[in-house]
């Protein structure tokens, strides 16, 4: 008997080959990518013999660790999403499904969602569909509750409508570390609401302004009294995770306005800490540790956000201390420390043994080529240089990016279309940079490795209607989508090949995969501009003069 049974989205659960951004698979639509080849990509499965998941997410394994507290082992069971069935039986209490972008509402499944019209749904909905209602036929007759949690429920408040089709009891929103055995047991006792608890969803409108929405299928941490779990409340992991993923810390303080992480707390985990959730991956064979924060220079900053070497060397010490580890590198990371402090990106290189075979990959939301924009909506980001004095912000991205490669660092940037107060010249501006960028040496006869992805922001009551295309495009953003798809082809035709994993037929055979997909997407976007109108050469141009 398992007490509670938790699965991941299937989008969350596996290591797509450890391929540099193929995470981002799963945001494709399912007419672009065959079912074949997506299963291709995502990499083989894996489960214990008795049907348990081998690499669960990060999260999970937060709660699971949270409930083993309290129950026996054989009571919390994270599943593989093949055979959560095995373990649903008639005394089971909770199923709960942990997702990041169950209706493909997220930024970039957006982006594709627009370039192909929405006609066809993203293969993250697809697959979190059919595990939803797989589980809800397996739990029909039973009394376990089906609960949905993460960072995604946010989509369930657009459509809540989709909870009754999909046969979802409860959807649960806030960090839980501390409460969730309380939580899945008023859940499962029909007490939930009698517990302080809000009967409904947190809402943020497009100036991030908190509104609070009645709804009797919805359960949110309290509006009144302690939002968030402490650092003292958050256990540590007992199970290795997908990627093996550690947290480093939670919240940012950047204060970016449009950007959700920045509302919460900082608390940061210590080194020790970090260490003994290292551990567990490397006693399950992990030999690469992912320090996941939404901003690791942030991590114990100083003043001004003035990055704390100290602490941070620190950090990743501790992390190549754990036997068996020979690999380790941050998630997310914003551009001008890099820029300002070239010697620090040096010292943890050396320190995580970053090399010309092993390169460093992170995520940096650059957001924008434009400083009106910059100004406007992140000017933290740019902390401690400030937009002016030290430069404008293109010049901070420019040295950035250059101190980053001659690290082997190869950042991830990300760029946003449809910003509040956005223009087209703004958009131009991002299409500069984008393509001064790709042009750039960091060193003599080295091109500069990176790179940009498009990020949708669409407008809530689009979403809503399902009313969005291309066509909403205007000829700027396109010309966004076109600069940085360009670029990643030419990336995947000169890094593909080096950074495909396996033995030769299968490097050979992703390689090949990874050229078609990236000439293919460009061809189309191509075919959307030239429909349009528009001159592909200035937009290929454009900036580099």
């Amino acid at each position: 008997m398992a007490k509670y049974v938790f699965v991941a989205d299937p989008s969350l659960s596996r290591e797509y080959n450890n391929v540099p951004l193929m995470d981002f698979l799963p945001s494709a639509p399912t007419k672009i990518v065959p079912g074949a080849l997506y299963a291709f990509l995502k990499g083989r499965r894996t489960q214990d013999d008795n049907g348990r998941a081998v690499l669960a997410p990060y999260a999970l394994r937060k709660l699971e660790s949270a409930l083993l507290a309290r129950n026996r082992r054989e009571d919390v069971v994270i599943a593989h999403e093949d055979f959560a069935a095995d373990f649903i039986k008639d005394d089971t209490e909770i199923i709960g499904v942990y997702t990041m972008d169950p209706l493909g509402l997220g930024p970039l499944t957006m982006s594709f969602s627009l370039l192909f019209g929405g006609r066809t749904k993203a293969w993250v909905r697809v697959e979190f569909e059919r595990l939803i209602r797989k589980l809800s036929v397996t739990k029909r007759g039973k009394k376990a509750k089906l609960v949905v949690g993460g960072p995604g429920v946010w989509e369930l408040t657009m459509m809540p409508e989709v909870m009754d089709e999909l046969g979802i009891d409860y959807a649960f929103q806030g960090e839980a570390d501390d409460i969730i055995n309380e939580v899945l047991e008023d859940i499962s006792g029909g007490t939930i609401y009698d517990k302080g608890y809000f009967q409904g969803y947190q809402f943020f409108d497009s100036g991030f302004h908190k509104t609070w929405v009645a709804h009797d299928r919805f359960v949110t941490r309290v509006r009144t009294g302690k939002q968030f779990p402490t650092l003292d409340d958050i256990p540590l992991i007992q199970g290795p995770t997908v990627k093996g993923l550690t947290e480093v810390m939670r919240g940012c303080g950047i204060g970016c306005d449009f950007c959700e992480v920045t509302l919460r707390p900082i608390r940061y985990y210590t080194p020790e800490m970090v260490k003994k959730e290292v551990e567990v991956n490397a006693r399950h064979g992990k030999t690469q540790a992912w320090l996941h924060s939404d901003e690791i220079f942030a991590y114990q900053h100083g003043p001004h956000f003035t990055p704390n070497a100290d602490a941070i060397m620190e950090l990743f010490g501790a992390a190549m201390s754990v036997k068996g580890i020979t690999y380790a590198n941050p998630t997310h990371g914003r551009i001008s420390i890099p820029a300002a402090y070239p010697d620090l990106v040096k010292q943890i290189s050396s320190v995580v043994r970053a090399g010309p075979d092993k390169w460093i990959g992170v995520q940096v939301g650059l957001e924008t080529g434009s400083e009106r924009l910059a100004l406007e909506h992140m000017p933290n980001k740019t902390l401690p240089l400030k937009i002016g004095p030290d430069g404008t912000w293109q010049h901070m991205v420019g040295e950035g990016l250059k101190s980053m490669n001659r690290a082997y660092w190869r950042p991830a940037f990300t760029v946003q279309v449809g910003q509040m107060d956005e223009s087209p010249e703004d958009n131009w501006e991002t299409v500069a940079m984008v393509n001064r960028l790709s042009e750039m040496e960091y060193e003599s006869g080295r091109q500069a490795e990176f790179t940009a992805t498009p990020m949708q922001n669409v407008a809530l009551g689009l979403i809503k209607s399902k009313s969005y295309s291309a066509q909403m495009l205007d000829e700027s953003q396109l010309a966004v989508y076109y600069a940085c798809y360009r670029h990643l082809a030419k990336m995947i035709r000169r890094d593909g090949a080096r950074d495909s994993k396996g033995d030769v037929l299968r490097r050979a055979a992703m390689s090949a995969t990874l050229n078609l997909g990236g000439w293919g997407l460009l061809r189309f976007i191509e075919g959307i501009c030239k429909s349009r109108g528009m001159d592909l050469e200035k937009v290929k141009r454009y900036g580099l003069n």
